[in-house]
């Protein structure tokens, strides 16, 4: 039988989610090694700065008890949502928005990040885990509350994460970034899984999601100005839709990055080329695409490691949420597992051409600081309801 009471949080730490994490570091700096690094060796040096921060942020996160993230919730909603209407407001009143000295820089068709002199941070990272500690929290209350729920009771709580995830996923959709969007609903939905609301709720809002993509299927094949005008905003956003569906025709163009990314990955082949003897030009590929440089120097045999790591740590969250005693930290775990999941695969399916290119990083291995810093604090989140899960012999 386990003594709980002897053990603190520090001693009861999942090592294997922390190896599997140390792997992950490992596999990024050999590959931005790869991608950039050799011939601009500060990308590796900033990014181990960065995980050094993320792991001062789980230290953080693992000296409060996960029950004090229910207290502290809505402040840190505020803040997220603080931050992401300074990105919206700082434009209208910044003289040099849209240039690159402005604090908030037009990049790449949205206005999304915070910079000042060398130092660039993206809130909507952080308002990732913000989201996944509100709307555990308002699960986690409304369950206390209605123990024998009804209908009623289920639409209620479904009303308090459509209230919670608005202000958001609007704050992001005016930047615009669809692929933090996204994100956010993919957190959302799972968290809505293992909510307890009533199975044929979510088959309705299941039906209704997909009438929304196919109305927008249709919109973008008869009148796709319409998506730029109300959905998009920009023409940019749409170009990605055109290079991903005919990246050969948009080679020169919008398709660069995705054929590229085809010819890198294909030519790896079984083992790869080799450590640093990839040849396919990138533009910025130690970024978004930093699974095609994996898989032209390392081959089929590099990306099975990469995909395999993900597995694994996708597996030791599970297990962390499966044995929490407290339902709110399994409910943190469940949307912890929704961001990761989400990330990872619309990151590899848009470097293979399944999915369009949305600019969602590989979480841990893509260069980026405020993506490191959002997922190490997201793993911080897991290894405190995991430290803190009591086992008794009876259970």
């Amino acid at each position: 039988m386990t003594n709980p009471e002897r053990e603190t949080p520090f001693q009861q730490i999942d090592y294997n989610l922390l190896f599997i994490l140390f792997l992950l570091i490992c596999s990024s700096c050999i590959a931005i090694y790869s991608a950039v690094g050799q011939y601009e060796g500060n990308f590796v040096v900033k990014q181990l700065v960065w995980y050094a921060v993320g792991f001062g942020a789980i230290a953080v996160v693992m000296i409060l008890d996960f029950d004090q993230f229910l207290k502290l919730s809505w402040y840190i909603y505020g803040f997220g949502i603080l931050l992401l209407l300074g990105i919206v407001l700082i434009p209208l009143v910044d003289p040099n928005a849209g240039t690159k000295e402005a604090i908030v820089p037009y990049i790449n068709g949205a206005q999304s990040w915070y910079r000042y002199g060398g130092i660039a941070f993206q809130p909507s990272e952080l308002m990732k885990v913000a989201l996944i500690i509100s709307i555990a929290n308002a699960i986690t209350l409304h369950n206390e509350r209605y123990i024998d729920r009804s209908i009623q009771e289920d639409f209620l709580l479904l009303g308090k994460i459509i209230l919670i995830s608005i202000p958001p996923v609007f704050l992001v959709m005016l930047q615009p970034d669809l692929g933090t969007t996204l994100v956010f609903f993919a957190i959302i939905a799972s968290l809505l899984l293992v909510s307890g609301i009533r199975w044929r709720i979510i088959l309705l809002l299941l039906l209704i999601s997909l009438m929304g993509i196919g109305g927008l299927v249709a919109i973008y094949m008869y009148n796709p100005e319409l998506l730029i005008e109300y959905i998009l905003h920009d023409e940019y956003q749409l170009n990605r839709f055109y290079g991903w569906l005919q990246p050969y025709e948009f080679e020169q163009g919008f398709g660069f990055q995705l054929v590229k990314s085809l010819l890198a990955i294909g030519s790896g082949q079984l083992y790869g080329k080799g450590f640093g003897e990839g040849n396919v030009y990138f533009p910025e590929a130690q970024t978004d695409f930093i699974f095609s440089v994996i898989g032209e120097e390392f081959g089929f045999m590099g990306t099975s490691f990469v995909i395999s790591l993900f597995f694994l740590l996708i597996y030791r969250i599970i297990h962390a949420a499966l044995e929490s005693n407290d339902p709110f930290g399994s409910y943190l775990c469940a949307g912890v597992i929704g961001m990761i999941t989400f990330q990872v695969f619309q990151n590899i399916g848009m470097v293979i051409g399944l999915l369009p290119i949305t600019g969602i990083p590989l979480p841990f291995i893509s260069y980026g600081g405020s993506s490191i810093l959002a997922s190490m604090i997201a793993i911080g989140l897991v290894l405190n309801v995991r430290s803190r899960t009591r086992k008794y012999m009876f259970d």
